[in-house]
Protein backbone atom coordinates (compact mmCIF):
# COMPACT_ATOMS: atom_id res chain seq x y z
CA UNK A 1 0.00 0.00 0.00
CA UNK A 2 1.13 3.22 -0.96
CA UNK A 3 1.41 6.19 1.44
CA UNK A 4 0.86 9.86 -0.05
CA UNK A 5 3.69 12.49 0.94
CA UNK A 6 1.01 14.25 2.80
CA UNK A 7 0.07 11.66 4.80
CA UNK A 8 4.11 10.71 5.79
CA UNK A 9 4.12 14.49 6.47
CA UNK A 10 1.61 14.41 8.88
CA UNK A 11 2.22 11.22 10.54
CA UNK A 12 5.89 12.18 11.06
CA UNK A 13 4.39 15.74 12.07
CA UNK A 14 2.39 13.60 14.59
CA UNK A 15 5.01 11.69 15.92
CA UNK A 16 7.24 14.89 16.61
CA UNK A 17 4.34 16.50 18.24
CA UNK A 18 4.30 13.34 20.93
CA UNK A 19 8.05 13.50 21.60
CA UNK A 20 7.92 17.11 21.99
CA UNK A 21 5.15 16.90 24.13
CA UNK A 22 6.81 13.84 26.18
CA UNK A 23 10.28 15.19 27.04
CA UNK A 24 8.92 18.48 27.57
CA UNK A 25 6.53 17.06 30.28
CA UNK A 26 9.81 15.01 31.47
CA UNK A 27 11.39 18.53 31.59
CA UNK A 28 8.27 19.73 33.72
CA UNK A 29 8.14 16.71 36.24
CA UNK A 30 12.27 17.05 36.74
CA UNK A 31 11.67 21.20 38.06
CA UNK A 32 8.85 19.92 40.77
CA UNK A 33 9.74 18.90 43.92
CA UNK A 34 8.86 15.33 45.54
CA UNK A 35 5.46 15.64 46.21
CA UNK A 36 3.48 16.94 43.17
CA UNK A 37 0.16 16.70 44.80
CA UNK A 38 -1.28 15.90 48.09
CA UNK A 39 -5.29 15.00 48.29
CA UNK A 40 -7.78 17.40 50.15
CA UNK A 41 -9.12 14.97 52.15
CA UNK A 42 -6.82 14.36 55.36
CA UNK A 43 -6.78 12.18 58.50
CA UNK A 44 -8.69 13.89 61.46
CA UNK A 45 -6.69 12.98 63.87
CA UNK A 46 -3.25 13.09 62.36
CA UNK A 47 -3.66 15.90 59.94
CA UNK A 48 -2.25 13.74 56.91
CA UNK A 49 -3.50 13.60 53.57
CA UNK A 50 -5.32 10.51 52.36
CA UNK A 51 -3.01 9.95 49.62
CA UNK A 52 0.02 12.28 47.75
CA UNK A 53 1.43 12.16 44.54
CA UNK A 54 4.77 11.28 44.58
CA UNK A 55 7.34 12.73 41.56
CA UNK A 56 8.75 9.88 39.88
CA UNK A 57 11.63 11.63 39.34
CA UNK A 58 12.50 12.90 42.63
CA UNK A 59 15.72 12.18 44.69
CA UNK A 60 15.23 8.42 46.32
CA UNK A 61 18.37 8.27 48.59
CA UNK A 62 16.51 9.49 51.69
CA UNK A 63 13.51 7.14 51.03
CA UNK A 64 16.31 4.31 50.67
CA UNK A 65 18.01 5.13 53.65
CA UNK A 66 14.97 5.08 55.63
CA UNK A 67 13.81 2.00 54.65
CA UNK A 68 17.17 0.31 55.30
CA UNK A 69 16.05 1.62 58.88
CA UNK A 70 12.99 0.38 58.85
CA UNK A 71 13.93 -3.16 57.98
CA UNK A 72 16.86 -3.36 60.42
CA UNK A 73 14.25 -2.39 62.76
CA UNK A 74 11.65 -5.07 61.99
CA UNK A 75 14.30 -8.00 61.38
CA UNK A 76 15.62 -7.33 64.65
CA UNK A 77 18.75 -5.81 64.01
CA UNK A 78 17.46 -2.61 66.52
CA UNK A 79 20.35 -2.13 69.05
CA UNK A 80 22.79 -2.59 66.38
CA UNK A 81 21.36 0.00 63.98
CA UNK A 82 20.74 2.25 67.27
CA UNK A 83 23.80 2.03 69.15
CA UNK A 84 25.05 5.24 68.02
CA UNK A 85 21.96 6.97 69.61
CA UNK A 86 22.84 5.01 73.25
CA UNK A 87 25.81 7.01 73.24
CA UNK A 88 24.32 10.67 73.66
CA UNK A 89 21.01 11.74 75.23
CA UNK A 90 18.83 9.28 73.05
CA UNK A 91 19.67 6.34 74.85
CA UNK A 92 16.23 5.90 77.15
CA UNK A 93 14.73 7.18 73.90
CA UNK A 94 16.12 3.74 72.00
CA UNK A 95 16.12 1.07 74.69
CA UNK A 96 11.99 2.18 74.68
CA UNK A 97 12.04 1.65 70.76
CA UNK A 98 13.82 -1.38 70.78
CA UNK A 99 11.58 -3.22 73.64
CA UNK A 100 8.38 -1.93 71.87
CA UNK A 101 9.77 -2.64 68.25
CA UNK A 102 10.05 -6.36 69.98
CA UNK A 103 6.76 -6.51 71.48
CA UNK A 104 4.64 -4.90 68.10
CA UNK A 105 6.67 -6.04 64.84
CA UNK A 106 6.23 -4.20 61.57
CA UNK A 107 4.86 -5.94 58.75
CA UNK A 108 4.42 -3.71 56.14
CA UNK A 109 4.90 0.16 55.67
CA UNK A 110 4.02 3.16 52.94
CA UNK A 111 5.01 6.61 52.67
CA UNK A 112 2.29 8.69 53.31
CA UNK A 113 3.67 11.86 53.83
CA UNK A 114 6.56 14.43 52.67
CA UNK A 115 7.79 17.01 54.48
CA UNK A 116 11.34 18.92 53.78
CA UNK A 117 12.67 21.42 56.06
CA UNK A 118 16.62 21.94 54.75
CA UNK A 119 18.93 20.04 56.04
CA UNK A 120 15.96 17.83 57.46
CA UNK A 121 13.83 15.64 55.64
CA UNK A 122 10.19 14.04 57.54
CA UNK A 123 9.25 10.85 55.82
CA UNK A 124 5.69 9.98 57.51
CA UNK A 125 4.45 6.62 57.31
CA UNK A 126 1.18 4.26 57.65
CA UNK A 127 2.74 0.96 59.03
CA UNK A 128 0.55 -2.25 59.94
CA UNK A 129 2.06 -3.93 63.42
CA UNK A 130 1.03 -7.31 64.93
CA UNK A 131 -0.70 -6.09 68.36
CA UNK A 132 1.65 -8.30 69.97
CA UNK A 133 4.49 -10.83 69.00
CA UNK A 134 3.48 -13.90 67.91
CA UNK A 135 -0.65 -12.88 67.55
CA UNK A 136 -1.99 -12.81 64.39
CA UNK A 137 -3.88 -9.58 65.09
CA UNK A 138 -3.11 -6.61 63.25
CA UNK A 139 -3.58 -2.79 63.84
CA UNK A 140 -2.64 0.23 61.67
CA UNK A 141 -0.80 3.05 62.76
CA UNK A 142 1.32 6.13 61.27
CA UNK A 143 5.20 6.51 62.31
CA UNK A 144 7.86 8.86 60.87
CA UNK A 145 11.09 8.97 60.03
CA UNK A 146 13.71 12.24 60.50
CA UNK A 147 16.92 11.99 58.05
CA UNK A 148 19.27 14.51 58.04
CA UNK A 149 21.64 15.31 55.24
CA UNK A 150 25.18 15.56 56.09
CA UNK A 151 27.21 16.34 52.56
CA UNK A 152 26.12 13.69 50.06
CA UNK A 153 24.46 11.23 52.40
CA UNK A 154 20.67 10.78 54.89
CA UNK A 155 21.32 9.92 58.47
CA UNK A 156 18.08 8.84 60.51
CA UNK A 157 18.19 11.03 63.10
CA UNK A 158 14.73 10.20 65.34
CA UNK A 159 12.24 7.66 64.94
CA UNK A 160 8.06 8.96 66.13
CA UNK A 161 6.12 5.42 66.87
CA UNK A 162 2.46 5.25 68.84
CA UNK A 163 2.78 1.82 70.21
Amino acid sequence: MQFSRTQLLIAIGAGALLVIVFFGYLMWLNNKGPVLSRSEGRDPLSGTPNSISLNPLRDRASEREASTFIRALRDGRCRERLSDWEKDYRRKYAAFICESEGKHPLLSWEIVDWEDTPPLRILHYRGRRLIAAGEQKTYSELFSVTLERKAEDWNVTKYDAIY
